[in-house]
């Protein structure tokens, strides 16, 4: 329910993306995914480090974590090897409707989304790092269960969130239709509408 109530944007301005960066494994992935990473390399190859195109030539695009879990290969056990830097102008309307630029310096940015975004490519990035605070868990039952991940260096995309009045499905509505569907998307914003009607703020 938290991803109903909850709220979150992402603050790029103070965290730099760091949550490509700050972790013991990779981003998960499943075997689709590395395909389509593998088949994105002629594209990104020259965005990435030195050290990420000498790992990827050593394990792979991805490998099995400690837990068992299929994860994008990493760089001196943090950067995931899509990661590289450069500076990235953000573009926001302010209070009065004005539009307003900001260049936030040294961004953690992710290879295989800027060459989708210039597009050299028809495939994003893994769903895993599209519906991140969101964690997506298949159970025992054979159920996916959606958990909203509370990290501590996103801190500020929580304030964020609240001063925009911004919920987590919201926030993750593009991620969210591509992952489970237009139809399924809609009837959750039927839900979240009545849990709001049942537990004003």
């Amino acid at each position: 329910m938290d991803i109903l109530t909850e709220e979150f944007c992402c603050d790029l301005s103070t965290c730099k993306g760091k949550c490509c960066v700050v972790g013991d494994a990779g981003a998960p992935v499943d075997l689709d995914e590395v395909m389509e990473l593998e088949n994105s390399l002629d594209e990104v190859w020259g965005q990435l480090s030195a050290s990420a195109q000498s790992v990827i030539d050593k394990q792979g695009v991805a490998y099995t974590d400690e837990e068992g879990d299929l994860v994008t290969s990493i760089v001196n056990g943090k950067d995931c090897v899509f990661t590289y830097y450069d500076d990235l102008t953000l573009t926001y309307c302010d209070e009065k409707g004005r539009e307003r630029h900001e260049t936030v310096n040294n961004c953690c940015l992710c290879a295989t989304e800027k060459a989708f975004r210039d597009g050299k490519t028809k495939w994003c990035k893994p769903i895993s790092c599209a519906l991140y605070p969101i964690r997506v868990k298949t159970l025992s039952n054979g159920m996916t269960a959606l958990n909203y991940h509370q990290w501590d260096i996103c801190q500020q995309g929580r304030k964020k969130g609240r001063e925009l009045h911004i919920p987590v499905y919201r926030f993750l509505r593009e991620p969210l239709i591509r992952r489970f569907g237009q139809e399924w998307y809609d009837e959750l914003c039927l839900v979240a509408e009545e849990i709001k009607k049942s537990y004003p703020r």
